[in-house]
């Protein structure tokens, strides 16, 4: 205990009460006469300019009438600071005047203590912008949102996967918004810690405010972001007191429209500075439980953050201050725009379409303020504008972008491990940009090495959109507008278990499919160079090979001179869960797979996988070149693609969610028997809607649950034959409260529906 301060203070002790502190010791004193707050410090010539500082502040404060500060209490030798030796190590104190009243995290929020608590703070703001110290101007202060990027050496401590990357994503995005502008944002020395804890109310009003060690020369626009989260993060919603604050404080203390342009980065980015700090002190000294007190809310509002369109957010306070609000064109004037150059055979998802300006992890925003569940789209593998994927591309292009006739090191680096996710017989890889070129290329390998002509293809499979792509492609060459199948072509019936011919999947099926299969082999007059397909064919709407239909196939296939090629485009990089390739689900080996789509996370990126001899066959062949394919950018964020799945497990949670997923719509199979079956692996599935009890596709329904989906801002597609079948393939990054928004808002939709058919 540190009675011998007795010494040194005015009036006689009666008590000492330790206080909580965030790294230093904090007392209350109460004397005879009156009570202080006695704050110590560890030693160094920095504390002790800080402290000198912070008192000139407090000294500067006390012609600021509208709310208490503390006052600096002179000991009794005449001094504000006191150095003194305490448990052997030489220690500061200083004496604060006690200012009485309740906390405003101890006492209920109403409209007018909102509002008291917004003009305070304006007019706090507008009384600190002529202090001048210039101890914080040169403060180097992790707390200080403007020097956000001095917290990112914490993100290593952010044990969870999901949280570390929403925090990494908004050191981006504040980077990418807030920093450009900092010249333009007005700068004074502020509170910078305006907490629930910090702030005294009487009667319903502000009327203290203490702790002022984290003052800062930064953004004004800081303090109000500070207080709008303190004063929220610990309610349901978070904007309707926002909006209270932002506007008395306006009043007050006029903001000008480039501050609230980003005031939703400024707060993102100081609760990112709060829980990097946190999950710091945890890794340091997990005993210290006072730096984690706010952890938990200040996660949730950047769940909260991370779901809601910044667009919306900012078009809120600006209508709140009565600030113009910039209207985009509407969606159907942009599509008519997109029509004056390109042609309308480049179609658009959704009845109603959708003018996208930004997207985060599985969460796409429009022009207008609405957020999207995008349970829908596979390309962006490992989320919308993964941080350390973005990362990637960026660092690569300001370094080093060309072509393959150069050597360099991430060529090799991304090769080998990419590689190594395969079998060690698929040891040669060759880059492209694109899924339908890889599997052109493969193709092309295929009938130089086998000295073969025919093709083998699966009834409805896709692979892609050049020539020989449509060629292989029974999706689009049998369609009425399609170029029918040339001759080269031998299409075998898609081995489907659920409308096919054989039903069941314990293998039987997919025997009887294979030998089907051999029959078709057979009856070729020509070899077959290859045979080509999808693990679960997509466009026929989600169907996963019959089980145990591909070994047969693949001997049969070798054993007349050809090789056999998996098309992983849409299933491979762990997407199935189960299995990182699709092929694996059927115990083969093929000699050659194409990858592309979730490669790069939606740069335009693929390759083609194969065996040592095919690789050496091809070698015979005219030299084999792209200009982009496997250029180091390419490479990099490839690279990046593959240790995002590593480090977030996310093939893990491709399998938990994907169960989950059809575990929650075999629940709705129950309730509505329009749902006819429901299939695939891990986050590829398919749902197959009908006309009740039976197999009988029912598109128009489909389409309904599509749509009416969109219009509830949830994105999925359909496919098949029959275009009935509802198609699922979101970011692996998708958690289990998305499959429920997905199933409750179809819960709802069917419900209707069955009530008003």
């Amino acid at each position: 205990m540190i009675t011998f301060i007795q010494d040194y203070i005015p009036s006689k002790i009666k008590s000492i009460t330790k206080l909580g502190g965030y790294d230093n010791a904090n007392y209350l004193i109460e004397t005879t006469e009156t009570k202080y707050v006695l704050k110590t410090y560890p030693y160094t010539e920095d504390t002790l300019d800080l402290i000198t500082a912070e008192n000139h502040a407090l000294i500067h404060l006390q012609n600021f009438k509208n709310i208490e500060t503390p006052i600096p209490i002179k000991f009794n030798n005449g001094e504000t600071i006191l150095t003194l030796s305490l448990n052997n190590n030489k220690t500061l104190f200083r004496l604060l005047s006690f200012i009485q009243g309740d906390f405003l995290a101890e006492v209920s929020h109403d409209k007018d203590l909102m509002t008291s608590y917004g003009t305070t703070i304006g007019l706090l703001n507008l009384y600190l912008k002529d202090f001048k110290n210039y101890y914080y101007k040169s403060r180097n202060w992790e707390w200080n949102i403007e020097n956000l990027n001095l917290n990112k050496k914490y993100l290593v401590n952010i044990n969870d996967p999901e949280n570390r990357r929403i925090a990494e994503y908004f050191f981006n995005q504040f980077d990418e918004i807030v920093l450009p502008k900092k010249e333009e944002l007005r700068k004074a020395i502020i509170h910078n810690d305006i907490n629930e804890w910090n702030i005294l109310v009487k009667n319903n009003k502000i009327s203290g405010l203490i702790d002022f060690g984290d003052l800062s020369y930064s953004f004004q626009i800081n303090e109000l972001a500070i207080a709008i989260i303190y004063a929220t993060y610990n309610k349901e919603n978070y904007l309707t007191d926002a909006l209270i604050i932002t506007k008395s404080y306006h009043e007050k203390h006029p903001l000008l429209e480039i501050e609230i342009d980003v005031l939703y980065y400024i707060i993102a980015a100081r609760l990112v500075i709060s829980v990097c700090n946190s999950a710091h002190a945890r890794n340091v000294n997990p005993k210290n439980t006072h730096t984690l007190i706010s952890e938990e809310k200040a996660w949730k509002m950047l769940h909260y953050l991370i779901a809601t369109n910044p667009i919306f957010i900012t078009n809120a306070f600006k209508e709140s201050l009565g600030f113009e609000i910039k209207k985009p064109l509407e969606a159907e004037k942009i599509k008519e725009k997109r029509h004056e150059h390109l042609a309308k055979i480049l179609s658009i998802s959704y009845n109603n379409p959708i003018y996208v300006e930004r997207a985060a992890f599985q969460y796409m925003y429009d022009a207008y303020g609405n957020t999207f569940l995008d349970a829908y789209n596979n390309i962006p593998h490992v989320g919308h504008s993964h941080p350390k994927v973005v990362k990637a591309g960026q660092i690569q292009m300001s370094k080093l972008n060309t072509n393959t006739r150069y050597l360099y090191d991430i060529l090799n680096t991304y090769a080998e491990k990419l590689l190594s996710k395969f079998p060690a017989t698929l040891n040669k890889v060759f880059f492209v940009n694109s899924g339908s070129e890889a599997n052109d290329l493969a193709i092309r390998m295929a009938k130089k090495h086998t000295s073969n002509s025919n093709v083998m293809v699966i009834e409805h499979g896709y692979h892609g959109h050049t020539q020989i792509g449509i060629d292989i492609s029974d999706y689009k060459f049998s369609n009425p507008k399609g170029q029918g199948q040339k001759e080269y072509i031998i299409k075998t019936e898609i081995p489907d278990t659920y409308r096919g011919r054989y039903t069941q999947n314990d293998g039987t099926a997919g025997k009887l499919y294979a030998e089907n299969t051999i029959n078709d082999i057979k009856a070729s007059t020509n070899k077959i160079a290859a045979f080509i397909a999808e693990p679960i064919v997509g466009c026929a709407g989600q169907i996963p090979l019959a089980k145990g239909y591909l070994k047969p196939v693949y001997e049969a296939i070798r054993a007349q001179g050809g090789i056999c090629i998996s098309d992983e485009v849409q299933t491979g990089f762990g997407r199935l869960g189960e299995h990182f390739w699709g092929f694996e689900a059927q115990g083969v080996i093929p000699d050659m797979v194409v990858i592309g789509k979730p490669i790069g996370n939606g740069h335009p990126m693929a390759a083609v996988i194969c065996t040592e001899e095919i690789a050496s066959s091809f070698n015979t062949g005219v030299e084999f070149f792209t200009s982009f394919g496997g250029n180091p950018v390419s490479c990099a964020i490839g690279l990046a693609v593959l240790e995002v799945i590593e480090e977030e497990n996310l093939q893990e949670n491709a399998k938990k969610v994907g169960d989950y997923y059809k575990e929650r719509f075999a629940n709705l199979k129950e309730k509505y028997p329009c749902i006819g079956n429901i299939r695939g692996s891990g986050l590829f599935l398919g749902f197959d809607i009908v006309k009740d009890d039976t197999k009988e596709p029912d598109t128009k329904l489909a389409q309904y649950i599509k749509n009416q989906l969109r219009e509830k801002n949830i994105l999925i597609s359909t496919d098949g034959p029959a275009d009935n079948v509802l198609k699922t393939k979101p970011p692996i990054i998708f958690t289990k409260k998305d499959v429920d928004i997905v199933v409750k808002n179809t819960d709802t939709i069917l419900e209707n529906y069955y009530k008003n058919p």
